[in-house]
């Protein structure tokens, strides 16, 4: 069977009927392995112990290129021979990296060219991971034959179900503004415009007597005397982000000219905020299997409910498929200011988490955790201390739970009314262009507003999806369109349009200003998106650091406020003091057959706890669980009409539930209520007939 892009629905079944035996599924279960670290008398306890925590699945060779070839066109695969024919006896199943995402250091010496250089023009050194520059064709050149010898001598191998292509694109060597990079922004710029007349109008060059005359003048936003054009920085973001996929579709292209298993490469998430070089929705389309790497941000009280923001995200990239959490940690990383180890159960917390929001296994970083090199601190499923651990205890723990667990496979999530009813708007482009410098305010973020709205969903217990703005949204009774600075036309008229047909809207501040080349939409904010929310905003009134203005509802607004009125639409909230007093700060209107609401301002959890209600109540959305206790979270899957519920306590009291069914981890019935322990994971199948699923072969 061949996994050719946009063709396939079946990818990760294929993957988890490959665990379990006689094609029947399993959930994915293990991490990254890298046996290369340790003597090979160390690997017969590596797969006593994987089959010990019911280890079925490991991702081997990511890091590996320097041992695999370790001159130009020598290769060594002797002793990945020994491990992949030892992990088949064993049972254990196979995700073979490609090994491209570190170039050895005789390459990077040998190729100086091919590393890459800061917007400072400083170029890096090697020594690290991932020191290349994805517009070298050294390196393509190289990474193309390390993947055709890897795929050639594996393609058949019995213990291989998937292949991992590089890791983590754009994680440290992007962007990247060499020569090279600039040479190939040219061309992707006179492919996207055509001619340097219409790169002008875009980019505004009138501004600032930036006007080209040749493509040979354009160079990547390097470090300059003040703001380098906006435009020009979104479109190098579109640029890098397409050179790098360019390098995962041509190795890509050489796996599956040999090979029939699904190909994949590991996302990144929201990346704990930080810049994302990467557009997911555009690379979402060349998986077979998407997967995605999360990390808790420690030290964050509600990080359990960020961790549900990506994974719902990364259901969104999936199309609402299944996906696979390709990595996250038993316990601490290495790489935060204070490395926080978890707590006595957060670990089975987390990773039923991302089961419960669509992940059809959880892998971790990494088997082993290292003794030497950067991450000897990042944690492992098997510690330095031993099998005599928590963190041990914990892992052999979590593999019972997710052996119990396996008819889950394939399901899909879903609400109160047997789909999801709400969906958060997040394109890409929005949120680079939210980023870019000399906005109104540095505290008005695109990350941190969808995750307010969507820790208000979260709170309420109802489920959400994330889609991009051109999307079909038909399907959902409330749409959530958080700081959408940047809007398309397309992408206007679709949420107009969805409106008007009977849908319900919300839209936040400081979003429809500009369109695709960041250009301000004028007449009146918040531009594209006025007419349907029947209100003129003239003026945004930015507030101070920790600065609120009390509302006649709702609380107060921090960040933001605005000067205006409403045309249209009625005022469910106005801004009782300072120099935007009377302004709206909460709107609904009428629109076609829908609703429109806008904010104009940041509510805080009680301002939105309050007026998620009225919402709701328009859109005919509710929860799955009313009146759900503080953080406790409860997820739904289904299939074929059997339904799963995940109830996850992150609270430290007890709770009941009004729950029923067949609890799964312990193989309990529960009648009439579920009592869930602080800190405690249940999942509940309804009683209705579990259909059997066909073997995949």
């Amino acid at each position: 069977m061949h996994f050719n892009t946009n063709q396939n629905d079946n990818a990760m079944d294929y993957i988890t009927a490959r665990l379990g035996s006689e094609g029947s599924p399993m959930l994915a279960f293990g991490g990254d392995y890298n046996p290369e670290q340790w003597p090979e008398e160390t690997w017969d306890e590596d797969v006593r112990l994987m089959r010990e925590a019911g280890v079925n699945l490991v991702s081997v060779g990511i890091f590996s290129w320097s041992l695999l070839e370790p001159s130009e066109g020598v290769y060594e695969f002797g002793w990945l021979d020994r491990v992949l024919d030892l992990l088949h006896a064993n049972g254990i199943r196979v995700d073979l990296a490609n090994a491209t995402a570190s170039p050895p250091p005789w390459f990077s010496h040998k190729y100086p060219e091919s590393l890459p250089v800061t917007a400072d023009g400083v170029r890096h050194s090697y020594g690290s991971r991932q020191a290349f520059a994805a517009s070298s064709r050294d390196y393509r050149r190289a990474a193309a034959a390390l993947t055709e010898q890897i795929a050639l001598r594996y393609k058949d191998h019995p213990a291989v179900v998937m292949w991992h292509v590089h890791n983590e694109y754009g994680c440290h060597n992007q962007p990247d503004f060499s020569d090279g990079a600039a040479a190939g922004f040219r061309s992707w710029l006179e492919n996207r415009y055509g001619t340097i007349e219409a790169l002008n109008h875009a980019w505004g060059t009138a501004f600032w007597s930036q006007r080209y005359y040749a493509w040979a003048e354009i160079l990547p936003p390097r470090t300059s005397g003040t703001w380098v054009n906006p435009t020009q920085q979104l479109d190098f973001a579109r640029y890098s982000s397409d050179e790098l996929l360019e390098c995962y579709k041509a190795e890509a292209r050489i796996i599956r000219s040999h090979s029939g298993h699904p190909v994949t490469t590991n996302f990144m998430g929201f990346s704990m905020g930080l810049h994302q070089p990467v557009d997911y929705w555009r690379w979402a389309e060349q998986m077979d299997v998407v997967s995605n790497d999360h990390y808790l941000v420690a030290e964050d009280p509600r990080n359990f409910q960020e961790l549900a923001a990506t994974a719902d995200l990364t259901r969104g990239w999936a199309q609402g498929k299944p996906w696979l959490l390709m990595e996250h940690s038993t316990s601490a990383v290495n790489w935060q200011p204070r490395n926080i180890a978890k707590a006595p159960g957060e670990m089975l917390r987390n990773s039923l988490q991302h089961v419960a929001r669509g992940a059809d296994g959880a892998l971790f970083f990494q088997w082993r955790a290292s003794r030497a090199g950067a991450e000897k601190f990042h944690s492992g499923m098997l510690p330095h201390a031993g099998t005599e651990t928590k963190v041990w205890r914990e892992v052999v723990q979590l593999g019972q739970a997710l052996r119990s667990l396996a008819e889950v496979a394939g399901s899909v999530v879903t609400g109160a009314s047997g789909s999801i009813d709400v969906a958060i708007i997040h394109d890409t482009d929005a949120r680079w262009a939210s980023e870019l410098d000399s906005h109104p305010s540095v505290d008005a973020s695109n990350i941190a507003e969808t995750r307010r709205w969507h820790d208000a969903f979260y709170r309420a217990g109802i489920p959400t999806d994330f889609r991009q703005s051109t999307d079909d949204l038909s399907g959902y009774r409330l749409v959530v369109v958080p700081m959408q600075y940047l809007v398309t036309d397309a992408g206007a008229a679709n949420l107009d349009a969805y409106v008007r047909s009977g849908g319900h809207l919300v839209v936040t501040y400081f979003s429809g200003i500009a369109d695709e080349n960041d250009h301000i939409r004028l007449g009146s904010y918040p531009g594209a998106f006025s007419d349907l929310l029947g209100v003129r905003m003239e003026e945004f009134f930015p507030l101070r650091e920790a600065e609120t203005v009390p509302l006649s509802a709702f609380g107060a607004g921090s960040c933001w406020s605005e000067l205006g009125r409403a045309t249209t639409a009625e005022v469910l909230a106005q801004v009782e003091v300072g120099p935007v007093a009377g302004s709206p700060a909460v709107t609904r209107n009428h629109a076609g057959k829908g609703r429109a609401y806008y904010v104009a301002t940041s509510l805080s959890a009680d301002g939105l706890a309050g007026f998620l209600p009225i919402v709701c109540a328009d859109a005919a959305v509710a929860p799955l669980v009313p009146d759900l206790p503080a953080n406790v979270e409860v997820v739904r899957r289904s299939r074929e009409g059997t339904d799963w519920t995940f109830c996850i306590n992150h609270g430290m009291d007890d709770v009941r539930l009004p729950l029923s069914g067949v609890e799964l981890i312990s193989g309990g019935d529960v009648d009439g209520g579920l009592s869930l322990a602080a800190g405690g994971v249940a999942v509940l199948r309804s009683r209705g007939p579990l259909s059997p699923r066909q073997p995949i072969h």
